[in-house]
């Protein structure tokens, strides 16, 4: 899924020593929280980035006997402090302590106290080959079973007769609820199988269409730990690649307040166990090694949703206008489109690491088995039209004592587009660390399941270049700030013509002591769109510039509390609008008790924007693999509950309820999302079991 390093690098920002007294689901919640906080979208999910760190949790790496591409997968060290560790364990021996590691340059104390419940040092060796059946005594399993719902009444939900129905694509034919369910057996990271199920709200349920149950089924079975064969996945997978810029499916972070993130770190093969419905592969893949080589190859066939029109010349077969990344099967036409269009993306990745250097080169194949053919606008001309494209790339990382240099290089036989990323990441020491990367983007390069660093949402006719420093004044001082500075060549969407920006940010913190942390973010943005002012025939195109303001303050109370408090102002000012702002302020209480089974989190907000644009994402805390960062826009409140329940030792039950209620608004929503009226509540419903 994700650059899996970019995440945890960035979830590693605000945890202290007082970890080895925090438990394994606080430890995580918190890095959890800290990633969400960084990306504005509502449509996360961090489930492998989970997994990653529960592993982890339960099983911490042996710092004494681990190589550099397991402490790299781990995504929790930079790959020049990889670099060093090995130096001194080839120099010195290993580390009698924990606390050794002090003694590395380029570790920060920051760093060794983030990375604490995760790693060891001790000089036993750990099996390297366990039988099948060592490894289902010693395994564990788990079971997840989750409900979701808007309380309210939606348009789209109304109960029409079925004439109406079956001719309009505003009712839904199932009802409002979401329901999951996950099965997953897995050791350590050696071995993993499961299954993972969602329904949507809209969806039907067991009829109709969906007389099979849920609308989305995932599995997976993945085997790690070989000598020569290293990995085996069958069912649904993951493949990462480089920089991501030939392919990355999963997702992929870019710009946020750690700057020492925008390197990738890919793990080339690994299961998938989330529910976006599209991100993922689905077939056979394995990897194998010998000696400083290592190949992985891996073929994938799956439906995708389209929408076919049908040609003259080919009744039977027809041509693909447009292909449907929602995942949402509710309405006649989007039962339609589900599946109708199958894809088949084979490739190879063959990797070369000797010590601190690596070079990979990869070929990937993917086709359709109808045309693609979407209409052509002025700004999408140089986008992939046909049935097929092969994407070829090669990357590199090198560690020259405190600088790390990476990149990566690919084309596609789609129109030979080229696109260039090229990086360096050094330590001055363990107090200062800086990133710079350049990227360069043709606007005819184009492949699907990329993820390179980019202001734009895709890997595609852009150039940039981004500068970031972390400093460390003081223990108890640290700032993090970048610039970023882009143009875009070719034309985009609502925007009719080349347009260039830039994005600024600085985020100092303070820690005057252990529970109390304080920190404030400036980011400026300024990107280019199409004027509102028009003539009808040209329309220019202005500068669009948004700047957040934000303070937060977190502060452990008791052993038992922990209050957190923010507020956050944005402004957005344009030559053909009147100027937006727009604020928010939050309040949270967490109560945590190690003599009692429950743990509750109680947030109240208010919000007052003048419209969506001014819209402010806020992380909610939910229940374990559900992600929420809504956003909030116009003026009202919000308040919400979440409880978990410890029970019989292998039970966990979450039950969250959340208000929105709205001042000035008198429905909510639009189509067959409305809501009549000003409020809007939700809940979800979750249940754990451990065995």
């Amino acid at each position: 899924m994700i650059g899996l390093k970019q995440i945890l690098l960035v979830l590693f920002g605000v945890v202290s020593f007082g970890l080895f007294a925090q438990e394994k689901n606080d430890i995580i919640q918190q890095r959890i929280e800290f990633i969400s906080e960084q990306i504005a979208s509502e449509g996360l999910d961090l489930t492998d980035v989970i997994e990653h760190l529960n592993v982890l949790y339960d099983d911490p790496l042996n710092l004494n006997l681990a190589n550099f591409e397991e402490l790299q997968e781990t995504g929790l060290f930079t790959d020049i402090q990889i670099s060093d560790l090995l130096l001194h364990r080839k120099l010195f021996g290993k580390f009698i302590s924990i606390y050794e590691i002090q003694s590395l340059p380029y570790w920060d104390l920051n760093t060794i106290r983030l990375v604490l419940p995760f790693v060891r040092v001790d000089d036993k060796l750990d099996k390297l080959h366990i039988g099948v059946k060592e490894a289902f005594q010693q395994g564990k399993f788990e079971a997840y079973f989750r409900y979701q719902t808007i309380i309210e009444d939606r348009n789209g939900y109304a109960d029409v007769p079925d004439s109406i129905q079956e001719n309009s694509n505003s009712y839904y034919h199932g009802n409002d609820d979401r329901y999951y369910a996950r099965l997953r057996f897995s050791y350590r990271t050696n071995l993993s199988v499961g299954i993972t199920a969602e329904k949507d709200p809209g969806e039907q349920f067991f009829k109709g269409n969906q007389k099979n149950g849920f609308d989305f089924y995932s599995a997976h079975a993945f085997y790690k730990g070989g000598k020569y064969f290293k990995s085996l996945a069958l069912g649904d997978y993951q493949v990462q690649v480089g920089q991501g810029l030939n392919l990355w499916s999963g997702y992929a972070f870019g710009k946020t307040a750690d700057v020492t993130n925008v390197k990738k770190s890919a793990i080339p093969l690994k299961s998938y166990t989330s529910v976006d419905e599209t991100r993922f592969l689905r077939g056979v893949a394995f990897e194998l090694g010998y000696k400083d080589f290592s190949l992985t190859t891996f073929g994938s066939y799956k439906g995708v949703d389209a929408s076919i029109i049908s040609d003259s010349l080919e009744e039977e077969q027809g041509v693909v206008s447009s292909i449907n990344l929602t995942g949402f099967h509710r309405t006649n036409t989007e039962v339609s489109r589900k599946n109708a269009l199958n894809e088949a993306i084979v490739g190879s990745n063959l990797r070369y690491r000797k010590h601190n250097f690596h070079v990979g080169i990869a070929g990937i194949y993917q086709g359709y088995d109808r045309s693609y053919i979407k209409d052509t606008l002025a700004y999408n001309q140089f986008d992939f039209r046909g049935i097929n494209t092969v994407g070829i790339s090669a990357d590199y990382s090198w560690v020259v004592k405190n600088f790390n240099f990476f990149g990566e290089v690919a084309t596609s036989s789609h129109s030979w587009g080229v696109a260039n990323i090229h990086g360096v990441l050094f330590s001055m020491d363990s107090r200062a660390s800086m990133s710079l990367v350049y990227r360069d983007y043709e606007k005819d390069y184009q492949t699907f399941y990329n993820a390179g660093f980019a202001e734009g949402g895709r890997t595609q006719n852009e150039r940039g270049l981004y500068a970031g420093l972390k400093l460390s004044l003081t223990s108890k001082i640290k700032v993090n700030t970048y610039i970023d500075v882009f143009k875009f060549p070719w034309m985009r969407y609502q925007v009719d013509g080349p347009s260039n920006g830039h994005e600024f940010m600085i985020q100092p913190s303070y820690k005057p002591r252990r529970g109390l942390v304080f920190y404030a973010r400036f980011r400026e943005q300024r990107r280019q769109k199409n004027s509102y002012e028009s003539d009808g025939s040209i329309t220019g195109i202005e500068d669009v510039i948004q700047r957040n303001y934000r303070l937060n303050l977190t502060f452990k109370a008791s052993e038992n509390i922990t209050l957190k408090s923010r507020v956050e102002y944005v402004t957005i000012n344009r030559p053909s609008n009147n100027g937006e702002d727009g604020f928010i302020i939050t309040q949270d209480l967490l109560f945590k008790s190690k003599s009692t089974p429950f743990d509750f989190s109680l947030r109240y907000a208010l919000f007052d924007t003048e419209s969506y644009n001014t819209r402010i994402y806020t992380y909610e805390n939910n229940a374990l693999y559900v992600f929420s960062v809504p956003s909030y826009y116009y003026r009202g409140s919000r308040a919400y509950a979440l409880i978990r329940y410890t029970f019989a030792r292998k039970f966990d039950l979450w039950v969250k309820y959340g208000v929105s209620i709205f001042a000035n608004r008198k429905t909510l929503g639009s189509g067959s999302e409305q809501i009549t009226g000003n409020t809007k509540s939700d809940l979800t419903v979750q249940l754990r079991m451990k065995i």
